[in-house]
């Protein structure tokens, strides 16, 4: 009594809660394809996946041409199967994005239906290591805004008790970026932990020189210095600098993180759970991490994320950007500067679907 009878696929557009920008793009809203996975017993799981702009389109293609017809008839518990199946079908369009966010969709709605079949939530059915995480916040650091917006933020969420801030790096002159990570550092003292993303927006001379000038700011991480795909890059300039470097918000394969962790190319993982293709691989990403003694600190999604960084004993931050609470009843709960994973059997999101029907676009 666990056979899908039932596999269907819709977009979701969700406006900015903000404005967002980085050093190379802004965030214009959130194309979210949900995928709805019915079983013969009456069960449904409900999944998700994202994009900031673009190409949900292709992606809910994907899925209803493609990965949903093989659904029906299959068992809904042999997610490892049918991930690998769903996979190995695709395999002209893999390793690339949309593959992955289609696959994501469908993995994550397994993993709803295995975690209400169960009664449990999703972050002790994927490990349960701990039941609450330390947040970071990155709305309060975009590129557009000034300094003393971005210390007004920074000071707002040491306040509240949150363990770190993000500010994006990237402004035409190096002396620009500095200054302003040098008034947030100033004001808040030595105990905040602040992040830095680059958005893949430097070169490797570049991230040299500003991750030199960055250095006696103490900071936490350097994200995205460099184009995803420059391995040696990344190399190179984990050994000439102290800052810890991040990534993996922009790799859509588990092999692509091997490299990174065997290279010593980062010694922060990001994985994201829809550009890597779902929980599936998440967790395998995460524990190959775990081997290498490096934490994982997941890109977005803050809303699935927690479960997940909750579950794994590497699970080092979550970051808080919202999102969904358009789409939601409800939101992420925050207690003493840390995220609480749900304890609702499934992915633990209640889900609005009076909202979400109204802005269905697919």
């Amino acid at each position: 009594m666990t056979k899908i009878v039932e596999a269907t696929a819709f977009l979701v557009d969700v406006e900015v809660e903000t404005e967002r920008t980085d050093a190379v793009q802004a965030f214009l809203k959130q194309e979210t394809v949900f995928v709805e996975l019915t079983t013969d017993d009456g069960n449904t799981g409900l999944g998700y996946s994202y994009t900031i702009g673009t190409g949900g389109s292709a992606v809910l293609a994907m899925l209803r041409e493609h990965l949903l017809p093989r659904l029906p008839g299959q068992d809904a518990r042999e997610i490892e199967y049918l991930w690998h199946d769903l996979f190995a079908s695709t395999r002209a369009t893999t390793v690339g994005a949309i593959t992955s966010l289609a696959l994501a969709a469908v993995d994550t709605a397994l993993w709803d239906l295995r975690c209400r079949r169960a009664g449990e939530p999703l972050w002790r059915v994927a490990g349960g290591f701990r039941a609450q995480v330390p947040l970071y916040d990155t709305e309060g650091g975009w590129l557009h805004l000034s300094t003393d917006d971005l210390v007004t933020g920074a000071l707002a969420s040491q306040a509240a008790g949150w363990s770190g801030i993000k500010v994006k790096v990237g402004k035409p002159r190096i002396e620009q970026d500095v200054e302003r990570l040098r008034a947030v550092r100033d004001a808040v003292g030595p105990g905040l932990d602040i992040m830095v993303d680059a958005n893949q927006s430097m070169t490797r001379a570049e991230a040299r020189r500003r991750a030199a000038a960055f250095e006696p700011i103490g900071l936490a991480w350097l994200e995205e210095p460099l184009p995803a795909d420059d391995i040696e890059g990344h190399v190179a300039l984990a050994r000439s600098t102290s800052i810890p470097i991040a990534v993996g918000e922009s790799l859509y394969s588990m092999a692509h993180f091997r490299d990174y962790l065997a290279r010593g190319a980062a010694s922060i993982i990001q994985v994201d759970v829809a550009r890597i293709g779902g929980i599936t691989p998440w967790l395998k990403v995460a524990h190959l991490a775990e081997t290498f003694n490096v934490d994982v600190c997941p890109h977005f999604l803050m809303e699935l994320h927690v479960s997940l960084v909750a579950a794994v004993p590497n699970g080092r931050y979550v970051e808080h950007i919202p999102q969904l609470r358009a789409l939601t009843h409800g939101e992420l709960r925050v207690q003493n500067g840390h995220a609480i994973a749900p304890d609702t059997p499934g992915l633990g999101i209640a889900w609005n679907r009076d909202a979400m029907a109204d802005r269905r676009t697919a």
